[in-house]
């Protein structure tokens, strides 16, 4: 293919994540790479952007390209790894020496474990297997990593992108990461990462099932993971299990919207929650967005939601905050049925955060504990750092009860700063809140007034 047909293939490239497929002219594979953006990654071979001897030896014998999108960085990156195994292009067999290459192994226990083992240490391991010829090689791991070996995934060229997608992976599929079998004293099982198979917080089978999660997108097979869980799903709400039905809503829901910004080239990763500038460094940013939200409904029927936002004017002042009723949003509730204001909030927001709308600075819910503690698991299911606050009202709406999560994260931020500083003025918060209370009960009645006459909410 002529140069200037590939220069036109290029530049009608996605620009999404993906993997790319150098050919020359007989169609052999000669390079197989990832990339966040398609198109830009694959021009910066033909702009001299790759200086590597051998990749800049094989670029004359580049006749054509191919490539795969996906929906992420993170799946770019492990189809690359299985095409590599599966073709063994000549120049990425030289890009890399493979005693450095490392690989995603599951253990073979009770409760598997996910780890990263350097192509070494299992040469290492095979290489003491050798010696007792009553035990199969490269079977078990070495020292200090105790346990046998099921499965293997790989190579990978960069074992800091593992541990970044195996962090990714353990939010939506955790499991327990330790060679001691308990939970006792693992931080891990204290912040959620780890389900707690020995402490009996999961079952044998729910844990098996993350398991196969994490082993289903290593094999490239996340189209297959989401039929199996939607049919799981579809199943639990049946038997009216709701509660697990909505935990298997909220992997498929992170699944379809992993976040995975780490995995772009950059040696200092972003963390989820922007502008987290140190104090007196930079200055105020320049929009305080907060989303208050409420639900209404009478005895679990009519539902709906309401999510109303308020933006400063001053960027000096977050008192001067006021409703941006151009991004206020509905919503009638669709997966609830019966008495449940905790699961009709944690819809609203799921259906809220699959949306790329501007995120946050504060949530605040009209709620108490049950609310909060709802909105803080499914922000790490989703691997998002967002201050929450749930508000808690009396009787007669005046008396605040606050509660309060993500906030010591950004304690020593501008953001922390002005977070503070309007949780001090009770009047604006109850201002926003009731705003919120407001725009649901208006549109809770315009749906039961129109499902009353007979018509279509």
């Amino acid at each position: 293919m002529a140069i200037l047909n590939i220069t036109e293939k290029i530049n009608q490239l996605p620009q999404n994540p993906g993997v790319y497929i150098f050919r020359d002219a007989k169609k052999v594979i000669l390079y197989i790479g990832k990339a966040t953006n398609l198109r830009s990654r694959v021009q910066s071979y033909f702009r001299g952007g790759e200086t590597r001897g051998h990749i800049e030896a094989m670029m004359p014998s580049v006749a054509d390209v191919d490539f795969l999108e996906t929906d992420s960085v993170l799946e770019a990156l492990i189809l690359e790894a299985n095409l590599i195994k599966k073709h063994q292009p000549k120049y990425n067999v030289k890009e890399k020496d493979d005693k450095s290459f490392s690989y995603f192994v599951i253990t073979k226990e009770e409760f598997p474990r996910v780890l990263i083992v350097r192509k070494t240490d299992l040469d290492i391991a095979d290489s003491n297997l050798r010696k007792n010829a009553n035990l199969r090689t490269k079977n078990y791991l070495p020292t200090g990593q105790a346990g046998e070996v099921k499965t293997i995934f790989g190579p990978y060229t960069s074992k800091k992108q593992m541990k970044i997608a195996l962090k990714i992976l353990r939010k939506i599929f955790p499991f327990h990461s330790r060679a001691q079998h308990t939970e006792q004293g693992c931080l891990d099982f204290q912040l959620g990462n780890c389900p707690g198979p020995y402490a009996g917080a999961i079952s044998k089978a729910d844990y098996a099932k993350n398991i196969r999660g994490i082993r289903m997108i290593l094999q490239g097979k996340k189209k297959g993971l989401l039929t199996k869980l939607e049919k799981e799903m579809t199943g639990l709400a049946k038997k009216e299990e709701f509660e697990k039905a909505g935990e298997i809503r909220n992997k498929i829901f992170a699944l379809q919207h992993i976040r995975d910004v780490a995995l772009i080239s950059d040696p200092h990763p972003h963390p989820p929650f922007g502008h987290l500038l140190p104090e007196g460094e930079g200055v105020m940013k320049k929009t305080f967005r907060i989303e208050a939200y409420d639900i209404s409904n009478i005895s679990g029927q009519y539902a709906v939601g309401s999510m109303v936002v308020f933006e400063n004017v001053d960027t000096q002042s977050i008192a001067s905050v006021q409703p941006n009723k151009k991004e206020y949003r509905k919503f009638k509730i669709k997966t609830v049925v019966g008495v449940n204001d905790v699961a009709m909030m944690q819809e609203v927001l799921l259906r809220r955060l699959k949306n790329s709308w501007p995120q946050p600075e504060l949530i605040i819910l009209d709620g108490g504990k049950g609310h909060l503690h709802m909105a803080e698991k499914l922000l790490q299911t989703l691997g998002l750092v967002i201050p929450l606050v749930a508000v808690a009202k009396g009787p007669t709406r005046k008396k605040l009860e606050l509660f309060r999560a993500n906030l010591e994260q950004v304690s020593n931020t501008i953001v922390g700063k002005q977070i503070e500083t309007f949780l001090q003025d009770k009047n604006l918060l109850k201002y926003i809140t009731d705003e919120a209370h407001r725009f649901a009960i208006s549109y809770h009645r315009k749906v039961r007034q129109v499902e009353y006459l007979g018509g279509k909410g």
